[in-house]
């Protein structure tokens, strides 16, 4: 991962790929299939004919470009950020910054309902969005975590998916908004460089691009925006569980010179006290064991000890 910067990128690799789209309406035994090596060729796929109703995505749009259309003043009353409410270009615990502004989440209910008095002057109306959103992409992230655990020949395929619909799940909601940056003709970094920690995320976005993954060191590939789809990307929770089949993709967000980009991203994370470690049938001879097991507590608390920048997994690697 690299510390997001307000710099304007420069003298970079840009390479477009065909990235991997998975049609949910295909069968189910040809879809795990197809998830499974999206995860292990990018790391990151495209989901279409997800089911989410327009009606669901459309309501939570309009109400984060409500919250975000408002004054300075009116935005910094849901915060600050800490880690839950509004923050603004301060991202990271660690000095890291970004051409962002942004609202998080936990997917607790009663957080969710009480934090919204402060972000909408009609906080039942918000809260009843967002919850609606997070129910409808928990249960999509459950239905492509149960269709890798069938890829992967798992005999448990509530493996991944468990841990997501505890009562405890520690997912978290993310909404970010790249104000255009029309004084400067060239794009800058949004958020910078990073991979996520949790185990899968759903991304959503408006008709702007901006977003772009990194699937080999010193290369970035743009992602096309559709905002009738969810872009997933495999978290370092499912790296380690996977035993590196798959692989955390690096990625970032650009902001746009002349239109406002929002975002709107779905962690999957486990309960805190779950304990992460590789699944038997990813271990083999020839494939050893690559990190000792870690509770999710315990990866979260390394994640908030570093710069935005820093690798965490490599911590936990058996030497």
């Amino acid at each position: 991962m690299v510390v997001a910067s307000p710099n304007p990128i420069r003298n970079e690799k840009i390479q477009v790929f065909d990235l991997p789209v998975i049609d949910l309406s295909a069968p189910r035994s040809v879809v795990s299939k197809l998830i499974v090596k999206a995860c292990e060729d990018y790391g990151f796929f495209k989901v279409i004919n997800h089911g989410i109703p327009e009606e669901v995505i459309s309501r939570m749009e309009g109400e984060s470009l409500a919250f975000f259309s408002k004054t300075v003043s009116e935005k910094q009353r849901a915060g600050p950020a800490n880690p839950f409410g509004y923050g603004c270009k301060n991202i990271g615990h660690n000095g890291d910054m970004g051409e962002v502004e942004y609202l998080l989440f936990n997917t607790d209910k009663p957080s969710i309902a009480q934090r919204s008095k402060t972000i909408s002057n009609e906080p039942t109306k918000f809260s009843a969005a967002v919850s609606d959103y997070i129910e409808a992409v928990s249960d999509l992230a459950c239905e492509l975590l149960e269709g890798i655990a069938e890829g992967l020949w798992v005999p448990d395929t509530s493996v991944f998916s468990r841990l997501i619909r505890d009562v405890e799940s520690d997912s978290v909601f993310r909404l970010n908004y790249y104000p255009p940056t029309s004084s400067s003709p060239t794009s800058k970094v949004g958020f910078g460089e990073h991979t996520d920690p949790q185990i899968l995320t759903l991304l959503r976005s408006n008709d702007v691009g901006g977003l772009q993954i990194s699937p080999q060191d010193g290369v970035w590939v743009p992602v096309p925006s559709d905002p009738a789809a969810f872009w997933v990307n495999v978290g370092d929770v499912l790296q380690a569980m996977t035993n590196e089949r798959f692989v955390s993709v690096k990625h970032r967000a650009l902001t746009n010179s002349f239109k406002s980009r929002m975002s709107m991203a779905y962690f999957a994370g486990p309960p805190l006290n779950a304990s992460m470690r590789a699944l038997p049938e990813m271990v083999t001879p020839e494939h050893p064991l690559i990190y000792k097991a870690f509770t999710w507590a315990e990866y979260k608390k390394t994640t908030y000890s570093l710069r935005l920048s820093d690798s965490r997994l490599n911590l936990f690697r058996i030497s």
